[in-house]
């Protein structure tokens, strides 16, 4: 119960101590077309000094000093009021109580009328840019003195307080309510392009697992049910069928995690450890299994993290299927090395047939490029003039620190 009464005084008097000795930041100053208007209104803030000055030399005895001091106080928030508000009324509170040194009898208000304007325009001002708390507490602390020194115009000057306070607040209170409905329509807007995504995400995810996974099973059940189908299969040919299934099926699990990711809404979907460099040693021994004649020199390197070791990994895989699929039989050799803070591979197969001047880039090099440059690397890949393809990519070994 106490916690709550102390949240609620602080509530209330939170905006109180805002409004007398919280400090202000500067408003945007003035832009486009408004900027030509300042030299008027520079203009038009000294044409009221004047005013003020002799307004206060006819009605009041004062030193010369004493009259400029009210004359220029008299104008001056109104001059601030734009870029600080807050600033500008305590400012007005002080003129209040200086305004009313030596006025006399035949002045129908304590102040000077430059003074009374003044202090509207400011609180409407401030009115028009605080929440409804401050704006209450300031036309509260403005209309105390205001009924206090105001002799018997008092009630009139605080009622027209009151009005210019309640006009700035309605202004508020409209822009507020604009401002509120333009970030929700932007909550909205991001939440219905969420759900676009993740609804094509979940229909990728549903054609891959009609049409892909159906296929991968396919040719898994196949290649291990083809010795017990196909008799006096020689060894040879049993074991690559064997190699053929196992590799369909780590796709399949493979594509089934990646259909999780799909489906997760949260992204936050469970994800088994992904292959780095040291993995890449794995990928050679399987494609040599597959027929591939590729070498290797992959010395042990440190200082990779675990997104450029992927990276790698991919590039690597794609290099070599590219080069089962394009350059059947011809040699393959992978390099790799450090150049500096970049992980440099080189995979580079020799060509079993002339490129077709017409074949356009397939979606695996075009995946690998983005990989790599997602990461701030370099990748190339093209014809080395010496009769083999070459794949070049030069990775950082550890991007996050880039």
């Amino acid at each position: 119960m106490e916690t709550t009464d102390r949240r609620a005084r602080n509530g209330v008097m939170g905006p109180l101590v805002r409004l007398t000795f919280g400090r202000e930041a500067a408003r945007p100053a003035a832009r486009g077309r408004a900027r030509y208007a300042l030299p008027w209104i520079l203009f038009g803030l000294v044409g009221l000094v004047a005013v003020a000055w002799e307004n206060l030399l006819e009605n009041r005895e004062l030193p010369t000093v004493m009259i400029g001091i009210l004359a220029i106080g008299s104008v001056l928030p109104v001059a601030i009021a734009y870029r600080f508000p807050l600033y500008a009324w305590r400012l007005v509170l002080v003129m209040i109580l200086l305004g009313v040194i030596n006025h006399g009898p035949h002045e129908a208000w304590p102040w000077n009328t430059v003074q009374i304007i003044t202090t509207l325009v400011v609180v409407a001002r401030l009115a028009a840019v605080s929440p409804s708390l401050v704006t209450l507490w300031a036309v509260t602390l403005t209309a105390i003195p205001v009924l206090l020194l105001g002799g018997h115009n008092s009630g009139g000057a605080a009622v027209a307080v009151a009005a210019v306070a309640l006009i700035g607040d309605v202004l508020y209170r409209g822009r507020r309510t604009r401002e509120l409905l333009a970030e929700q329509e932007e909550l909205n807007e991001q939440e219905r392009a969420k759900r676009a995504v993740l609804e094509e995400r979940t229909r990728i995810a549903r054609e891959m697992h009609d049409v892909v996974a159906h296929h991968m099973s396919m040719i898994a059940v196949q290649a291990e049910t083809a010795p017990y189908r196909l008799a006096a299969l020689p060894d040879e040919a049993k074991d690559e069928l064997a190699t053929i299934a196992a590799a369909a099926r780590e796709a399949l699990t493979d594509m089934r995690r990646l259909l999780g990711v799909l489906r997760s809404e949260s992204q936050e979907a469970e994800r088994a450890p992904q292959p780095g460099y040291e993995q890449i040693t794995e990928l050679l021994a399987t494609a040599r299994k597959a027929g591939l004649p590729v070498t290797g020199e992959l010395p042990p390197l440190g200082g990779i993290d675990e997104t450029a070791g992927l990276t790698a990994y991919r590039i690597v895989q794609e290099a070599l299927a590219n080069a089962a699929r394009h350059a059947p039989g011809g040699p393959v050799l992978l390099t790799a090395r450090v150049d500096g803070d970049r992980l440099e591979l080189r995979v580079a197969n020799e060509l079993t047939a002339a490129p077709d001047p017409g074949h356009k880039p397939g979606h695996g090099l075009i995946g690998m490029r983005e990989r790599v440059t997602l990461l701030g690397g370099e990748l190339t890949a093209g014809p080395d003039g010496t009769g083999s393809y070459r794949v070049l990519a030069r990775i950082p070994r550890q991007p996050e620190a880039r």
